[in-house]
């Protein structure tokens, strides 16, 4: 073991009395197929008191809830993705909206747009979004955003939402946009959520952001078993480094990690799980 991980572990430790909340992991990903077990109980461990496990296509919102069932301290979060759009089978959307009822359920998603890969035409995932959106204000679950190289679109299109349904409940999921796309859908009524990319050295014009964001609109995730925070770059991700984030996040904020770990909790259970 590198010295970089003993201190990890150290620091891991060090804070046991912490609660934070994952609001958005993949807990169904192969990645965690041999050992879920272990990684939920390493994120208690680390003070993660609860895990949002969230959906991209029907198979892995179904896989989701199966995952919620398992583990006490794990909800379900259940929708399409947009780059699985193109993908979408008859019927699954109606399963989808059957699945909202199942009681692990806490949200609908991840949806939003994504011009980054080229896998749906972006007609498609603004169609399918918009159904995720109108799904969230006819139920009153919360929705989680994806959002990748198109903020102007989805801004538009949560507008037009803002528009039509009033005050928006939902999260934008690590959120990599600008400080005037965070204020504008806090204004809208939505949370800001921050993953590991926060705590990556190129990132500062995203920590300025952070700073702006109002501290009952932050909330912190891992979207594990992707982007993991430094020190655990390059690795598989997972629940128990959200803390890495929400350091980091308390530091720009200027305030403490314990500070920040009950303002954020606060902020995930009144969201999802209240």
């Amino acid at each position: 073991m590198v010295r970089g991980e003993i201190r990890v572990a150290d620091h891991l430790q060090k804070h046991n009395d912490m609660r934070l909340i994952d609001t958005h992991a993949h807990l169904d990903a192969e990645a965690f197929e041999k050992d879920a077990d272990a990684v939920v109980a390493r994120a208690a461990e680390a003070g993660v008191k609860h895990i949002l496990t969230i959906g991209i296509t029907l198979e892995t919102s179904q896989a989701a809830i199966r995952v919620a069932e398992r583990f006490e301290n794990v909800s379900a979060v259940v929708g399409i993705q947009p780059n699985y759009a193109s993908e979408m089978k008859a019927g699954d959307w109606d399963e989808i909206v059957e699945l909202i009822e199942h009681p692990d359920v806490v949200g609908i998603g991840e949806t939003g747009l994504d011009r980054y890969w080229d896998y749906a035409p972006i007609e498609i995932q603004a169609e399918l979004f918009d159904r995720h959106l109108e799904l969230s204000a006819t139920s009153g679950l919360p929705f989680v955003v994806h959002c990748r190289e198109a903020e102007a679109d989805v801004e538009k299109q949560l507008r037009a939402a803002f528009e039509k349904f009033g005050t928006l409940n939902g999260v934008m999921h690590s959120f990599c946009g600008d400080a005037d796309m965070a204020a504008a859908c806090v204004r809208m009524g939505m949370h800001i959520s921050f993953a590991g990319m926060l705590t990556y050295k190129k990132n500062e014009e995203l920590r300025e952001t952070a700073k702006t964001v109002p501290l009952d609109r932050l909330l912190v995730e891992t979207d594990s078993p992707y982007l993991a925070p430094r020190p655990k770059r390059g690795k598989r991700n997972e629940p128990a480094y959200v803390r890495m984030t929400a350091e980091c996040l308390a530091e720009v904020r200027g305030i403490s990690l314990e500070e920040l770990a009950v303002v954020t909790t606060r902020n995930a259970e009144r969201l999802f799980l209240s």
